[in-house]
């Protein structure tokens, strides 16, 4: 545990005794995470309600703690505390996970007593509230759109507060349409630009011959085909990857996108060996991809068979126009148009890596046994791709076509 060192007041208290059983209690955060007058005002009123200094409080001390001082929270957050004391089997409640309630840190039993808990959360649903204003309705809207369960997007409600704002999916699709429109006047055409001459002049695209080149793995999402291809892109990457980076953050959406960009470009290497590849469709459908797969049991929308049919609609149209163009003849032979297989790749990161980063909303990742195992095995096939692009193409000899 990291975190700023205070100086330990001189009288013992139950956040000191909570901290000396470190085996005892569960600690996600640093304790200097609120403000010192708030923390003092807590710790105050747990002292009160914990006589012995132990540490602990029972769940019936703490519902009278908050049916006292309950109207000093958000409604949401006292919904969430009382399912706490509800749902926690051992009848206690120890000091450092009330102070990381309080300072909007949850821990995981706190995530276990929701989830083993047989109680219901009380109180008006947070569709029915009235009143918002836009961006309120927006993060309300956001909140349904991507969180599974009812207690989460209340938390997340309450929390977010558009700082930082999602700026890496937008800097990605904004840095797309400057190198597509960059190339499309360089080029003079902007639909099927992978018929210039030109266009795997780029350093940017993946080229087997290039391969050696290793930032090309990644900068081909940068390149398109052409503007059909960017067009639905794009959409597919704004309406899904802005609400994704607005709950998750951009650390944990720009793991899994750029995971599933590497896999695409390598996954290439292996089963089309002769064939380029251009585009952000393999990180685009793995945010597809995961969101479907996380939402399907709990999403509460509108119309939600018709909008997950609409999303495989999109994805089918995507992977469809890029096994045509596949197989399409090529302008320049030998060297054949960019392949489809970095979608699948996209797609396969999605629904194993992707879906445990989203289904484990303010959780760590590394305390999730499953996250090991997806990155363990995706590790495992990063190196084994790795090996076969410096020995395969020469043991097998395969006919490349000419660099660019």
């Amino acid at each position: 545990m990291t975190g700023r060192t205070r100086e330990a007041p001189v009288n013992s208290s139950p956040a000191v005794a909570a901290n000396a059983e470190g085996e005892e209690i569960e600690v996600l955060e640093s304790t200097d995470v609120l403000p010192v007058a708030p923390e003092d005002q807590w710790k105050s009123l747990f002292d009160k309600y914990d006589p012995d200094n132990s540490g602990f409080i029972s769940t019936e001390r703490f519902r009278d703690l908050l049916a006292t001082h309950g109207s000093e929270l958000d409604p949401h957050k006292l919904e969430v505390l009382l399912a706490l004391a509800d749902g926690n089997a051992d009848g206690k409640i120890c000091y450092q996970d009330f102070v990381n309630l309080m300072s909007n840190k949850r821990s995981n039993s706190f995530r276990r007593a929701i989830l083993q808990g047989s109680r219901q959360l009380k109180g008006c649903s947070l569709r029915d509230e009235v009143g918002l204003g836009l961006s309120q309705q927006l993060v309300r809207h956001i909140a349904y759109e991507t969180l599974p369960r009812e207690v989460d997007r209340k938390w997340y409600f309450d929390s977010y507060t558009y700082c930082p704002p999602p700026w890496l999916i937008l800097t990605i699709t904004i840095a797309e349409v400057a190198v597509f429109m960059y190339y499309g006047f360089q080029l003079d055409r902007l639909v099927l630009q992978v018929s210039s001459p030109s266009f795997l002049k780029s350093p940017l695209p993946y080229h087997p011959q290039l391969r050696t080149q290793a930032w090309r793995y990644l900068s081909y999402i940068f390149m398109h085909t052409g503007i059909e291809h960017l067009s639905l892109n794009m959409a597919m990457q704004l309406l899904v990857g802005v609400p994704l980076e607005m709950v998750h953050g951009a650390l944990r959406i720009g793991l899994v996108y750029v995971c599933g960009v590497l896999a695409g470009s390598l996954a290439v290497s292996v089963t089309d060996m002769t064939a380029p590849v251009v585009g952000s469709s393999g990180g685009v459908l793995l945010c597809l991809s995961s969101k479907l797969e996380n939402n399907w049991s709990g999403m509460k929308c509108q119309f939600k068979l018709f909008r997950m049919a609409m999303a495989l609609v999109c994805m089918s149209v995507e992977f469809g126009r890029a096994v045509w163009l596949r197989f399409y003849p090529p302008a320049f032979p030998p060297c054949p148009n960019p392949s489809f297989v970095a979608h699948l790749g996209g797609v396969v990161v999605g629904l194993t890596l992707g879906v445990v980063v989203l289904q484990n909303y303010e959780q760590r990742l590394q305390e999730q046994s499953l996250f090991w195992i997806f990155f363990c095995v995706y590790t495992l096939f990063v190196l084994c791709t790795v090996f076969w692009n410096i020995f395969a193409y020469s043991l097998l000899d395969v006919r490349l076509p000419p660099p660019p």
